[in-house]
């Protein structure tokens, strides 16, 4: 079967591709239901982050806190205009 580089750089096979891009596209809905904020390419990062071990947990409030950081950077930016 065709093999393309896959997340990582880990040889793939296409049927491997379409399983991700369905799994992707669920996590993507899922996202938007939960209302997340998250977009495709923000989710995917996620997504790999947490496979390479990263604890699911602490990178929801690593993104809580940049949110907040953002939106106190951008209520100051307004203050000042």
């Amino acid at each position: 079967s065709p093999e393309s580089q896959g997340v990582l750089g880990v040889r793939v096979s296409a049927s491997a591709n379409a399983v991700r891009l369905c799994d992707t596209n669920l996590l993507l809905e899922i996202s938007r239901i939960l209302n997340t904020g998250l977009d495709m390419e923000t989710l995917s990062i996620c997504v790999r982050l947490c496979e390479q071990g990263i604890n699911p947990e602490a990178l929801s409030s690593v993104i809580k806190e940049l949110r907040k950081a953002t939106e106190a950077l951008k209520a100051a930016e307004n203050m000042t205009s």
